[in-house]
């Protein structure tokens, strides 16, 4: 992950161990969420003031300010209508449900696009083919077909604009860093570069865990592992369960991480390099399975606000395309033809020879993702978001084939990425509390 939102939460986590969260974990607010190029030469600039962003929409993209906030406002209602019951606790529990504010949250379920697309609603809301883009952009942050998922998701677009996007003083691993310190702060024990082998039941009851042959015993296990390989690998004797196995996959991404011994003023720390056709390019990745033509390109250059993570007068870009969670694909052989695309894409929107900057590069895959992280075909996000009830069939935060057994991170309840991941332990935890 490159970008982050909901920093309170990580600050949620130092105050309850006793810390004060500056002290071991600092972030700031960016002016700049993004900068956005399109195809024809326009170039956006999504600020964190909203004032500054209504002009900007204004002058760039001819969008009535009107417009824009009646929009924005549109997803803050959603935000509200499904954060506390979505995001905040179990849907497999049903005490959630049995409640008048539920009750009141699920009548307006039709108020907030879940029976519409994203593309759709948009179309609708905006009118204006570049604004459409650019809000469509916000199911990629699960990983998600716009042209599909429900507009429900435009509710993604609303931690951005009104509580805004943030970057961590020492970069992102320092939101690992302050963590683990503080967990050790507390007496947890780490043990790293250690393979879990299985996960142990005896008579319906977790009993531990078998790793590098050693039996660690433990009277709860909570599995951060993709939900689908914890059933794979780490419980063998027990069949994956149905739905896991036929859920869609999120998208995956095919990502080059380059040394560029150049400074470029024109970027800044988040930038995206907008497709012609946003349309064909989902439907290349999602309905024919292939690495799109004229793919979008986001590349994140974190140098931008911490200097220490890059030479003098050079940047590091992590330059990424969504791509299908697809490991039939050649990657190894394909990926210069994909690489050339990108190099030639760059070039064209910032009239530049990227390639004579690149002094040094890694490749990440799919199937690496997938050999790296345990996410079942490299998908970034576990299961899809294409559905409307795709929110009910992730899978619980307890898992139902052991007592005292449970399952936390991107791929169960309620998603990925930091905010949800965060989300999701919270969730466990409180499960675990009532148990």
């Amino acid at each position: 992950p490159s970008l982050l939102t909901m920093p309170y939460l990580i600050d949620e986590l130092h105050h309850l161990a006793g810390f004060k969260p500056q002290e071991v974990f600092e972030y700031a607010q960016l002016d700049i969420a993004c900068q956005y190029f399109f195809d024809d030469g326009t170039k956006l600039t999504a600020y964190a003031d909203a004032k500054k962003r209504l002009q900007e929409f204004k002058e760039k993209l001819g969008l009535d300010p009107k417009l824009l906030n009646k929009y924005l406002n549109k997803t803050k209602y959603i935000w509200e209508v499904t954060a506390p019951i979505f995001l905040y606790k179990s849907l497999h529990k049903i005490n959630t449900f049995l409640s008048l504010d539920t009750l009141w949250r699920a009548l307006q379920l039709p108020f907030i696009g879940i029976h519409q697309t994203m593309a759709k609603f948009n179309q609708l809301k905006l009118n204006n083919p570049k604004a459409e883009q650019y809000f469509n952009r916000f199911a990629t942050y699960n990983g998600s077909n716009p042209y599909v998922a429900p507009a429900t998701l435009n509710v993604l677009a609303f931690l951005e604009h009104f509580e805004g996007a943030y970057y961590p003083k020492e970069s992102m691993i320092s939101i690992n860093q302050s963590l683990v310190k503080t967990a050790e702060g507390m007496g947890v024990q780490f043990l790293t570069d250690q393979n879990v082998d299985e996960i142990v039941i005896e008579k319906g009851n977790t009993t531990g865990v078998i790793s590098n042959g050693s039996f660690h015993a433990a009277d709860i296990v909570i599995s951060n592992c993709d939900v689908y390989n914890t059933y794979k690998r780490l419980l063998p004797k027990n069949a994956i369960p149905k739905q896991i196995e036929k859920q869609e996959r999120s998208s995956s991404a095919l990502i080059f991480y380059w040394g560029i011994n150049k400074t470029f003023t024109e970027l800044d720390a988040h930038n995206i390099l907008f497709s012609k056709d946003y349309k064909e390019e989902f439907t290349e990745i999602w309905k024919e399975q292939k690495v799109p033509k004229d793919p979008t390109v986001y590349i994140n250059i974190s140098s931008k606000y911490n200097p220490k993570d890059a030479p003098k007068g050079c940047e590091n870009w992590f330059v990424m395309i969504n791509v299908p969670s697809n490991l039939e694909i050649d990657w190894e052989d394909d990926c210069k033809k994909y690489r050339n695309r990108i190099v030639e894409i760059i070039n064209t929107s910032l009239n530049t020879n990227i390639e004579k900057f690149i002094v040094t590069e890694n490749i990440l895959t799919p199937k690496g993702i997938q050999d790296k992280t345990g996410s079942h075909l490299g998908a970034l996000y576990g299961s899809a978001s294409n559905d409307k009830l795709a929110a009910f069939f992730r899978h619980s935060n307890k898992m139902k084939i052991a007592n005292n057994l449970y399952a936390v991170g991107g791929s169960v309840h309620p998603g990925g990425g930091i905010p949800l991941c965060l989300l999701s332990a919270k969730i466990t935890a409180e499960m675990i509390e009532e148990a």
